[in-house]
């Protein structure tokens, strides 16, 4: 049981603080009921915390007062996916909120899933699904859905030059040429968009 908790753990620190999960992201590592155990053991050393009934979290820190933050709300509802095996995408508001381009402060974060819809009360904040036919669900990396669906936000026309560098110095320029790949099937200006700020990062 040590073995499982040890190796439990590691995956967890491996994925750095604000990381979200349940035990179906370790059952590769043990049974359904050692996991649990595992996990349950974890969380009353005070190591990872229970956000929800069945999923937990490995708590970002702050750096100004050293003290705990409130959870990652991208990553549960990635962790609550997973467990639940739904395919999501954050709204085109939500994906403002998570890249920094809104200065409100969102009292609820919504995502569009395949799944059933459902709202969630994450400390002072709601997390909700909403049912939806998921048509730009085939982009592999998050980072793709979260740019597609905040240039979708903001509008072709309210996209200039400081928006565009804004964009560019949020990943690497390797992270861009992913992207640039990844949302090819995206509308025509929002690719041109993402073209145009991946040659940014190289300049």
């Amino acid at each position: 049981m040590k073995s499982i908790e040890n190796k439990t753990s590691s995956r967890i620190y491996a994925n750095h603080r604000g990381w979200a999960f349940s035990k179906i992201d370790f059952l590769d590592i043990g049974n359904d009921a050692d996991i649990r155990k595992a996990l349950s053991e974890l969380a009353s050393k005070g190591t990872i915390r229970r956000v929800l009934r069945g999923l937990y979290d490995y708590p970002r820190i702050s750096k100004l007062l050293g003290t705990e933050m409130g959870p990652d709300i991208d990553q549960v509802a990635r962790a609550l996916a997973r467990k639940s095996g739904w395919r999501i995408q954050p709204s085109e508001n939500t994906a403002l909120n998570l890249l920094g381009l809104s200065t409100q402060v969102p009292a609820q974060s919504i995502y569009l899933s395949d799944g059933p819809s459902k709202t969630y009360e994450i400390g002072k904040q709601q997390l909700t699904f909403k049912k939806r036919s998921l048509k730009e669900s085939v982009f592999k990396h998050k980072e793709s859905e979260l740019v597609v669906q905040a240039l979708k936000a903001l509008g072709q026309e309210r996209i200039d030059d400081a928006l565009i560098s804004q964009l560019a110095d949020k990943w690497s320029p390797s992270m861009w040429k992913k992207i640039l790949r990844d949302t090819k099937t995206a509308p025509a200006w929002v690719s041109n968009l993402i073209l145009q700020i991946t040659k940014r990062t190289e300049a």
